[in-house]
């Protein structure tokens, strides 16, 4: 008897182990710093053996120290993604730490998950005693200090630190964290963050000593393709500034705390200056050895100014900082025709170069930066416009590990001037790679490495282009955060990294910078006098993103705090368009950047006219109001933005719409976003797909701009067109996706024609090759090739439907949705067998389309399937979660 119990309970046992806890998130980061929301929000993800098993109820447990402040108690119910926190209230500069156990449909209840943690930031304003300090602004970094004592034993020490420009704190000598060029880039004036660490390893008994370096940053560079002497900086101070507290709490309950004011002082070190474009230039001789530990005699520093710039505009970071995620080792030592030491790192990518090197006393080296050679073999810069993308390093005759500290610079290749080539030694160059710390989400593989290569471009483009916000390109004088760039491929950047909180965060500056009338400006943060607002497809962000996050993850919070901001948005067009409902005034970028060819041939056209795009965005971002307003519970509101979409695809009909179904402009552009946004009568359709098909059929090729780009294969998959999608994706001449691989691009192109096929680079001032919305392909891959979409918000209910292409012999995707790992594989066996494997994640359900002719044979698991649904060549299958084989035979 005794032996059957210990078996029943060893079975028991296993069965708990197989549902597993895991990946904790608040507020959809994994242990975040600086939580200032009253009810954060919890998520996990759970992993089990079983088949279509999903959760039932939760638990969650949140504790100060020993101390639990949230008991849920048995929650019921399947949500497991933004469970709001409804506990004591949380208390300011707190270390948390929170568990979670589920029970699934089987009754079986997890073992508690491991715990993880999340720390609060400030709460309210009047809880910063520090000062505002500044020292004058030169063009070297300032250096501040501060000495403080510590006569009892720690408990806990959490620092706040921002800064107008750039910082990097230490303690007792050492790095406080692992981020660079915080505080980050945002509207500073109206939204300015700090950060929250955790430096309680970090304080000694005894004397310590509190650093702060700082730069100018976005803050203070001139940011902008403009005429620096008429451009005025996008800033209200004049001058390098920092605020920094550490509250300190001790083992006996008391607490001290060490905070920025007039006993601070000032001196500089090695870095003589430092912009965003122009790069940093560094003097080991200048450095001050040991300025940020105990004894350091600064007598001769001088004394900081405290100054009263206020905290109103402070909040906290609510999202991933820059950090360095890896570093690449160079690939070769060329010496150009021109005479130029270059080397190659093999990568376009983002960050800075490191090079460990003594050199002699006063030894100059300068480092420039590229991203290509010319047709000669030759460093070419040309692109780069102003940017001076310099790294200038002097020696002092001591090892020496040279790193620009408050820049980054896009780059594949380097030139080194000041050493000889027999003093360069590959071994001695690494490339540090810098971006926001996003976890990785998707992935994606086919049969064809073109295709991998492209999508691995894919990833580097959107890695160095998530530099604290969506920028444009890393590279130029430029590096800012366009509109039209982050909303045309914001679809494709949630399949490949977690970009919830990143993009919510640039879209509260993107509601801060909104003009008064409603416009969206052209470019988040805005630089004042260098753009515009209210432009068709770049406004669009601001209904476009934040309902991709919503469905991508599932969470309200993002439409709820956006809605205002996407409400004067629609209203502002509605108000343009007038009682026509048609909006077709203004200047807009339109599709941008499409393929021009010389002339037009046989009456189609590239060029497509704006008004065409206006109001198919027009009814676009209107239809998404009404679903936002429908699902947070605003009747009224839903119910008038789906009449002004009606409204505005009729005005589309009667403005844009022959009689034989043809749009009055006969381009790509012009039948993609009519299809996509659902501006036609159900009877045209299939004639406006059509004629897209002819005119992709006749050129050979897309000439879509970026607009268009983002839907162009999805539309042609969709209404029946999946061999044209193919063709176009396998395009390898300009003007095609695969053309830059050919030409051994390891990032995504700005233009089509970027280089031409002799090398040569047009001289053009606007060229960048690393910039990622042609990128948008991506979703495309994931969606269609592969076949993993969501069907409800955050892929509670999964779509697995791909859409196999000749070409192709196998493709793969895995995405980590918020309940979970989804993946979809198939692949063609050389007997002609079509094999699908996927998984479903726990606690969610999946629609499974197999691609079979009707009356197929099909397999699950190896048990033949002939009572499915059959629909548009698809076998249907409704599934639970779990791993699952299909064949056709």
């Amino acid at each position: 008897m005794k032996r059957i119990l210990a078996a029943i309970a060893i079975l028991v046992s296993c069965r708990a182990f197989a549902l597993d806890v895991n990946s904790l998130k608040v507020n959809h980061m994994t242990s975040p710093a600086g939580i200032t929301d009253p009810e954060p929000t919890f998520s996990w993800i759970t992993e089990s053996d079983s088949h279509n098993a999903g959760q039932i109820a939760c638990r969650i447990q949140v504790f100060d120290g020993r101390k639990k402040v949230w008991n849920s108690g048995r929650i019921a119910g399947s949500n497991s993604v933004a469970v709001p926190y409804a506990g004591k209230q949380l208390k300011s500069g707190t270390v948390y730490e929170w568990r979670v156990r589920v029970w699934d449909n089987e009754g079986t209840k997890s073992a508690w998950s491991s715990r993880a943690r999340f720390i609060t930031g400030l709460f309210n304003a009047s809880e910063w005693q520090a000062s505002w300090i500044e020292a004058p602004l030169t063009d070297a970094s300032p250096l501040m200090r501060k000495e403080f004592s510590v006569s009892k034993k720690v408990k806990r020490a959490l620092a706040f630190v921002t800064a107008h420009g750039l910082y990097e704190a230490s303690l007792n000598g050492s790095k406080i964290g692992d981020a660079y060029l915080a505080p980050g880039y945002t509207s500073y004036d109206r939204h300015l963050q700090y950060q929250t660490y955790d430096v309680t390893d970090m304080i000694e008994e005894g004397e310590n000593a509190f650093g702060l370096e700082l730069a100018r940053g976005w803050y203070l560079s001139n940011m902008g393709f403009v005429d620096p002497s008429v451009y005025k900086p996008n800033f209200e101070g004049t001058n390098i500034a920092a605020l920094a507290q550490i509250l300190i709490t001790y083992q006996d309950g008391s607490k001290d705390v060490v905070v920025t004011d007039g006993s601070w002082k000032y001196s500089t070190g090695g870095i003589l200056e430092s912009t965003i474009y122009n790069g940093e230039t560094f003097d080991a001789a200048k450095v001050q050895q040991g300025w940020n530990t105990p004894g350091f005699d600064d007598s001769q520093w001088q004394n900081v100014q405290e100054v009263e710039y206020g905290y109103d505009n402070l909040a906290p970071q609510d999202c991933e900082q820059v950090v360095t995620e890896q570093y690449v080792s160079p690939k070769e030592l060329i010496e150009t025709p021109a005479g130029e030491l270059v080397i190659d790192f093999g990568q376009n990518l983002v960050g800075t170069e490191v090079l460990s090197f003594t050199g002699k006393p006063g030894q100059t080296i300068k480092i420039s930066h590229a991203e290509y050679l010319d047709e000669n073999g030759n460093f070419y810069t040309v692109n780069l416009r102003s940017a001076k993308a310099l790294s200038t390093y002097i020696c002092d005759g001591t090892p020496q590990e040279f790193s620009a500290k408050f820049t980054f610079y896009g780059f594949r290749y380097i030139k080194v001037e000041g050493m000889e080539r027999d003093e360069i030694n590959l071994d001695d160059f690494k490339a540090a790679v810098r971006f926001s710390n996003l976890e990785p989400a998707g992935s994606f593989r086919c049969s064809d490495e073109r295709v991998n290569r492209l999508q691995s471009n894919i990833q580097w483009s959107q890695r160095g282009n998530f530099v604290d916000i969506p920028s444009d390109c890393p590279q130029r004088d430029e590096r800012l955060g366009w509109t039209g760039d982050a909303e045309v491929f914001a679809r494709t950047a949630t399949f490949n990294r977690q970009t919830y909180a990143f993009y919510s965060k640039w879209l509260k500056d993107l509601a801060a910078e909104q003009f008064p009338g409603g416009e969206v400006t052209d470019i988040v943060p805005f630089v004042k006098n260098l753009v515009g607002a209210g432009h068709v497809g770049w406004a669009d962000a601001a209904t476009i993103i934040p309902w991709t996050l919503y469905m991508a993850y599932g969470d309200t919070k993002v439409l709820e705090t956006q809605y205002s901001s996407m409400k004067k948005w629609v209203d502002c067009v509605i108000a343009q368009a007038g009682e026509s409902c048609l909006w077709n005034t203004g200047w807009h970028y339109g599709d941008w950047l499409s393929y021009v060819e010389a002339g037009e041939k046989d009456g189609f056209q590239i060029a497509t006219p704006n008004p065409i795009s206006q109001q198919c965005h027009f009814a676009n971002s209107a239809d998404i109001m009404a679903r936002t307003a429908e699902v947070l519970g605003n009747s009224a509101d839903a119910e008038y933005y789906a009449g002004i979409c009606t409204k505005a695809k009729e005005a589309f009909c009667r403005e844009y719409l022959n009689e034989d179904g043809s749009l009055t402009a006969n381009t790509q552009t012009a039948y993609i976003l009519a299809l996509v946004y659902d501006m036609l009568p159900e009877n045209v359709r299939a004639a406006a797909a059509a004629r897209l098909a002819e005119n992709v059929e006749y050129y050979g090729h897309l000439t879509t701009g970026f607009l268009g780009t983002p839907h162009i294969n999805r539309v042609l998959t969709e209404n029946g067109y999946n061999h044209l999608a193919y063709r176009l994706l396998f395009n390898d001449t300009c003007p095609s996706w695969l053309y830059p691989v050919t030409m051994d691009a390891t990032t995504i192109w700005e233009r089509w024609n970027s280089m031409l096929p002799d090398h040569t680079i047009p001289d053009n001032g606007m060229n960048s090759f690393n910039h990622y919305s042609y990128g948008a392909i991506g979703d495309w891959l994931y969606r269609y090739v592969a076949g993993i979409s969501e069907l409800e918000p955050g892929f509670k209910t999964i779509r697995i439907k791909p859409y196999p292409g000749e070409g192709l012999t196998f493709a793969e995707a895995e995405e980590t949705t918020p309940y979970g790992k989804a993946a979809s594989a198939w692949r063609i066996e050389d007997d002609g067998r079509f094999v699908l494997e996927i998984t479903v994640p726990f606690n969610t359900r999946a629609e499974v389309c197999v691609p079979a002719a009707e009356g197929a044979v099909v397999t699950k698991d190896g048990e033949a399937m002939t009572d499915y649904e059959y629909a548009g060549g698809y076998a249907v299958f409704n599934t639970g979660s779990g791993r699952y084989v299909f064949e056709v035979k």
